[in-house]
Parts: C-alpha cells; structure tokens; sequence
C-alpha cells in the first residue's frame, strides 16, 4: 500500500473515522506534498484554508465561464478527510494540489455513444457499492452500520497506516473479482497516476495521496505512462471554468440528490469528529437541552437512564460502541416517551443539523455575488441555513431596502426570501413578511444571473425588460409590473409598461383580460406607500377594466364546468380590483370619493362593472347549456351585486325562486346555489325566505336527479362556514320552514339616525367607501 515515497491513504468520503485517521496519519508519516482526490483547478484557492475565515462546512464551486448553470460542487465538512488533509498541508507549509480530473472535461458535452458501446465501457455493468459488498460479505446486513463499527468507532492505534493496509487490500479484492469500474473512472484514475508522476518529478520523496478508498488498487499498480496518456486523450476539448469557495451546509449534505453528498447524520458525524471520549453521554446531554428548549420535561435523570439504555443495546446487538441507532432508540424510549414528533426534533436539530459554512472575502467571486454580500452586510440580512421569518415595516427605509433586495433576488431566481403570511394581523400595504432561508446552490444561481449586469439591481433591471419582451400573455407584464415596483426597479417600469401596452391592445380575450388587472391594481397599491408615479399604470387598469365591463358578459356564454370554474375565480378577483380603482383605495378613484358614494359613483367604474354583472346575470341558458351563461357565473354575479348593495334581498329571492323552479334543469340550478353561496352562507340565516326556497326545492328533487347534483350540492355546503352549517342543520331539522317566512317581532325600535353615524367610521375601518342610503344622506343634511 505504501512505499518509500508514496502513502496511499484510501477513505470513504465524508467519514469522521477516516478523518482521524488520516490526520493521525499525516502526523505520524510526516510527507513533503499532500496530494487530495478533487478537481486542479481550484490548486490556486486552497491557500485560503489557511486562515479562520474559511469554515466548514464550505464547498468548492466549479462552474463554464460560458454557462454558468453547468456546474459542480465538492463539498466539505470539519469530519471530511480531505478538509483535515487541506488543514494540515496548510498549517505545515506543505505543497497540497488537487489530482483529480480536471471540472473542465466534466462541462464539455458527452460524445454519442451506442447503447452497445456503452455496455462494454461500464464493465460488469451497474457499479456497486464496495461498502455494501463488503458489509455483505462479512455478514453484515446494513453497510453503514456495519461501517460504523469497524471504521467510525475505532481510533487510531500504534501503526496509523495499518487501517488503510486493510482497507486497500479489501478494495484490491472486490476489484479483483470484477467490480464494476464506469469508464470515467478509469480515466480519472490514469489522471491521478499521471499528477503522482508530476510530485515525484518536482522532487518530492515523501507523497501523500488521500483518495476514496475504491481508487487505491489503481494508484498502487503504475502502468507506463504511454498507457495512461493513450486513455486521457480521449477526453474531450476542456471547457474553460471558474471556480471558487461557497458556503455549504449540514442538511444539504444529508440530501442524495442534486449537490448533496448523501451524508445522512452530518451532525451527529461532526459531533463524533469534535468529541474526545464517550460521544453517547454529551450527545444526549445536547439532546435533552433542545427539547427542555422546546418546553419537554426532561430532567438530568432522563439522560442518565438514556445513556444506559444506549449503552445495553449496544451490548445485545453486539456493538462495540453505542452508535446513532442505539442512540435514537434511547432518545425515543427515555427523554420522548415515545413521541415520534419529539424524535424528529431531535433528528433535524441535532442529527442532520443545520450548520452554515462561511467563506472569506478573498475567495474569488463575480461582481454581482460581491454586491450582494455588500447589501447583506449594510441592511443587515445576514444569510442563515435555518428558516427564520421577518417582518418589515416599508414606512421605514431599511425595510424597505430589505424588500427592495429580497424582490430583486426572487426576479433573479434567488428565492432567499420568499413571502409569507405575517404573525401580525394587518390588511394595509405597508407590511411584508417574509420567510428567510439560504441554501447553498444559490451561489450558482447568483453566478447564472451574473450575465444580466454587476450589480443586484442592474441585473434585475435588465432580467424584467427581457422577460417582459420574451412574454407571451397579459398576466405574465401585468404581474412583471407588479415585480418591478416592489422591487423598485424604476429603470426597467418604462419598457415594461411599453410591452404591457402593446399586448393589451392587441388581446380580446376577457379571460387573459380579467387574469392581468388584480396585479395591476395590487401594483398602484404597492405605489402608494413606495411612492411610486403611477400615473401610466392608473391608465392601463383604468383602460383593461372598461374591456372587461364590456366583454364579460358574452365571454361566459357556453362554458363548460372547468371554464365556468375558472372565470368565477377571475370574476371574484376584477370585483375586487374595480371596488378599489373606483373607491380611490389607489389613489386613483374614478368615483367622486367624497365618502357618500352616491350618484356619481353610480356612473363611474363600479357602476358600469355592476351593469355587466347584471347583464351576465340575465343570461340565462333559454334555448341549452350553450345559449348563456353558465348557472355558477349568474348564481356569483346575483350575490356580487347583492352584497353590494345593488339588489335587495326580495329581487335575489326572486331570482332563486325562478332558477329553483321545475323548469329549470337540476344541474343549472345547483351550479347557482354554489355561485350564490360562494360568498359565505350566512344570508341563509339572516334571511329564512331564501333556506325555505333552497329547502322546498332540494326536498322536490327526485331521487335520480338528486344524486347528479349531490357532488354540486357537497361542494357548496362543504365550502360554507363550519357554525353557518350546523345552524341550518338545527333549522331544517326543527321542521318546515314555510313559517320561517314571517319575521320575529322586534324587541326594540332601531335608532337609524345613530346608526347611520357609524357607516363612515366602519367602512374606513374595512376600507371600503360607505354606502348610505338616500334617504339618511338627505336626513342627515
């Protein structure tokens, strides 16, 4: 395994038991040169593990200068092998180069192969885990246990480089047997063999080679160097790369796919590597403090019995140590009583972790990814692998360049930030909350976005005016104009709104009409408190929501179900854009705002929104389903305009009465009902006429008939309030509800005059314009 001049240290990567022993190792053998699997190219980096600003868990970034989403990390914790190898070359002044093949080759498009060429490359076929085999033929039915015992658990004895010995001349044998070998790897292996070569030519005598434990068989056997430079020059061209350090993280580790590295139990693995002596005991001690933190009782007591119990099943199970099965077994039994939820606590906070590397100032990085370490520094937004959630108040200007950055990221494809829904109860556009998490793969995407410009906001800037040319549909500008003023991306609003206007003039479909205006009119919104000019943006609302007065009605003429479903949502969402453009909620009211929302509102904006719910209202399917509007569209736009306070009561009754009747088909008058009731249930209550009419018709429905709209039916009562259906349960089960008809005589007389007086402070309260009736406006003058 080893000679006079080269130490082949084989490890399993990621491994605290190989961690110690190569460090043990190292110290005992002394080299001149430390050579580590991994790729050349970051040889000009790996300086800057000499100081304390590189910590771990941290990742080498390889990635195509020409696209930067081809890219690769190598990520390495304070237990990897290699990160104690880089430490000790560095802290003794030792020569410490990468051997592996360079990333380069690993960007450069694959060459077509046949399926048959492929077959012969991969050997024995699919390659197996040498661990898994190794387990196997030990008896040994769980390789990472089996793992554990023999390496993790053991520490280094009298001859340092005797588990290496051992571990070498198992990998010699699989291979020997015809493991299969991937012809990538063959290729690697003849790079390492040539790099080896390299070190002795520089005049080192004493080389140490730390490599995954699978590679040592083909680095001790030297073929002649012509039959290694005949494999390597089957690479393809090399793809000119960058690469640096990034900040890398426990759980990330733990994941398999994607950049993961598949390490299950990162954080149990960095509290063996970190611990002298006994690791069960403080472990265990860790564990009670985070769940005492998280309000369990668990006292010193607990811990003490845990440690036994840990201990003794050990024992039982053969163990020569307590390991993290044992360990999670007495966690369960003792300190969580049996609490699974309490145990998965512990496995997230302890056992995979969520430990943040950091990464020096020095390290290479773009432009852009300096900017934002910049803007992190100065608004202090300090990036965090934990979820943690903020509230920012955008009437202050750190907040508000808090959200200005978390925007312009989410543009940039960054979702640090992502928003959510805020623990203080508050309608008003002045709050944001968010929920903050970094994860470790942004670095590439900061690199992806590097092409858009230097800094966070000219690469926002120039992303939104090339997304707003490359879109396809309304609602996409309309919701890019809503990015760009949370943003503050003023620099990109102009051709934006530009495209925008273009697009609307030339779409006549309502449905993508209808789609756009919620964000344009949430956009003016955001304007106010950002003050923002939005004089162009008041004028496309204004211009998108007249189409929609006009178009609506025949746009929902023979819809089907699925349609039907899809225009009630966007009529549900233009009623409230339209209540807000022309109530002034935007600063940009078509109405007279004057707080009594008489007859010049009337004719305004809401008014003519009103006449189209009424004309859809009134298309009724006369000749078949295709000749008008659907029954969910009429039954929605009735309870629009009833809760508006442009029908009363007996004409909404009215209409129910005619679409319940026998001349109706069931399923059109179910459709209504769920339309109707979609607003909430409690008009039902408030009005007994309108449940006698709803109870007398589902009562007349024959059997057939009533199981084709039992699914309707479910669905409208299953949406309505959970008190709202047990109070008409208790009404239609007390009996007929004819005589529900006539009204309970009052108790007392109602005082209009003070009540009136109220409706301005209310309606300012729910921000809302106040609707008083006629005659209290001329009573009160």
């Amino acid at each position: 395994m080893s000679s006079s001049e080269v130490a082949l240290l084989g490890i399993r990567h990621h491994g605290p038991g190989s961690a110690r022993a190569v460090a043990a190792a190292l110290t005992r053998w002394q080299p001149d040169a430390v050579l580590i699997e991994g790729p050349p190219e970051a040889d000009g980096i790996v300086h800057l593990a000499a100081g304390k600003d590189l910590v771990p868990p941290v990742a080498l970034l390889a990635h195509a200068v020409d696209d930067p989403a081809k890219a690769a990390f190598w990520p390495y914790a304070e237990f990897s092998p290699e990160w104690v190898a880089i430490r000790h070359a560095v802290e003794h002044d030792l020569p410490v180069q990468f051997i592996d093949l360079p990333a380069g080759y690993g960007f450069a498009p694959a060459p077509e192969e046949s399926a048959e060429e492929s077959d012969d490359e991969t050997g024995a076929g699919p390659v197996a885990d040498p661990v898994a085999l190794l387990a196997e033929a030990a008896g040994h039915d769980d390789p990472e246990r089996w793992w554990e015992d023999v390496v993790e658990h053991r520490t280094p004895g009298e001859d340092p480089l005797a588990p290496f010995t051992a571990v070498a001349e198992a990998m010699a044998a699989l291979r020997a047997e015809g493991l299969g070998e991937s012809r990538r790897d063959l290729l690697r292996e003849a790079h390492m063999r040539q790099r080896i070569r390299a070190a002795r030519r520089a005049g080192h005598r004493r080389i140490a080679v730390v490599c995954g434990a699978f590679h040592v068989p083909a680095l001790a056997e030297m073929p002649t160097v012509a039959h290694d430079r005949a494999l390597l020059a089957e690479l393809p061209k090399k793809v000119r790369t960058d690469i640096t350090w990034v900040p890398w993280t426990h759980r990330r580790l733990s994941q398999s796919t994607g950049y993961g590295a598949g390490v299950q139990s990162p954080g149990w693995y960095h509290h063996l590597f970190t611990t002298e002596g006994d690791p069960v005991p403080r472990w265990l001690t860790r564990a009670a403090e985070l769940l005492r933190a998280e309000d369990h009782p668990v006292s010193s007591a607990h811990v003490i019995e845990a440690v036994r119990l840990a201990e003794t099943l050990a024992v039982l199970r053969g163990r020569p140590l307590a390991g993290l099965t044992e360990t999670l077994d007495a966690v369960r039994a003792v300190l969580c009583e049996g609490s699974d939820v309490a145990l998965e606590l512990v496995r997230d906070r302890l056992v995979v972790g969520d430990a943040l590397g950091e990464v020096p100032d020095a390290a290479p990085a773009v432009p852009l990814q300096r900017d934002l370490t910049r803007l992190q520094r100065s608004l202090r937004l300090k990036p965090e692998a934990a979820p943690r959630e903020i509230d920012l108040d955008l009437r202050k200007d750190t907040d508000a360049a808090r959200s200005r950055l978390l925007h312009r990221l989410r543009l940039l494809g960054v979702e640090w930030g992502v928003p959510a829904r805020s623990s203080v109860a508050s309608t008003g556009t002045f709050r944001e909350s968010w929920r903050l998490c970094w994860q470790p793969e942004f670095a590439v995407r900061i690199a992806e976005a590097a092409q858009w410009g230097t800094t966070v906001e000219e690469a926002a800037v120039n992303k939104a005016v090339s997304a707003a040319r490359a879109a396809v549909e309304l609602a996409e500008l309309t919701g890019l104009v809503e990015t760009c003023l949370l943003a503050g991306l003023s620099g990109a609003l102009p051709a934006v709104m530009r495209v925008l206007a273009d697009c609307a003039a030339l779409d006549t479909d309502v449905a993508h009409l209808a789609g756009a205006l919620p964000a344009l009119v949430r956009a003016l919104r955001y304007g106010d408190v950002r003050g923002t000019d939005h004089g162009a943006l008041a004028e496309a609302a204004a211009g998108l929501a007249e189409r929609i007065c006009v178009g609506l009605p025949p746009a929902c003429v023979g819809l089907d179900a699925e349609g039907a479903a899809a225009m009630r949502g966007r009529i549900d969402e233009v009623h409230g854009a339209i209540a807000l453009l022309d109530s002034g909620g935007t600063g940009t009211g078509t109405g007279t705002g004057t707080g009594t929302g008489t007859a010049a509102g009337a004719d305004g904006l809401a008014g003519r929104w009103a006449a189209a719910l009424h004309s859809l209202a009134r298309r009724e399917p006369a000749g078949g389903p295709a000749t008008g509007a659907p029954g969910l569209l009429r039954g929605r736009a009735v309870r629009l305009l009833l809760d508006d306070g442009r029908l009363d009561s007996e004409e909404a009754g009215r209409r129910l009465r005619l679409v319940l009747s026998i001349a109706n088909a069931p399923a059109d008058a179910a459709g209504w009902v769920e339309g109707f009731l979609a607003g909430g249930g409690a008009l039902l209550l408030h009005d007994p006429r309108l449940l006698a009419l709803l109870d007398e018709w589902l009562s007349g429905v024959s059997g057939e008939v009533f199981i084709d709209v039992l699914p309707l039916l479910r669905r409208t009562f299953a949406g309505l309030e959970a008190g709202v259906r047990t109070t008409i349960g208790g009404r239609v089960a007390a009996g007929p509800l004819g005589a529900a008809t006539v009204a309970p005589e009052a108790s007392g007389e109602l005082d209009r005059a003070r009540a009136d007086a109220a409706v301005p402070v209310v309606a300012l309260l729910l921000g809302v314009r106040p609707k008083i009736p006629r005659q209290a406006v001329g009573r009160n003058t």
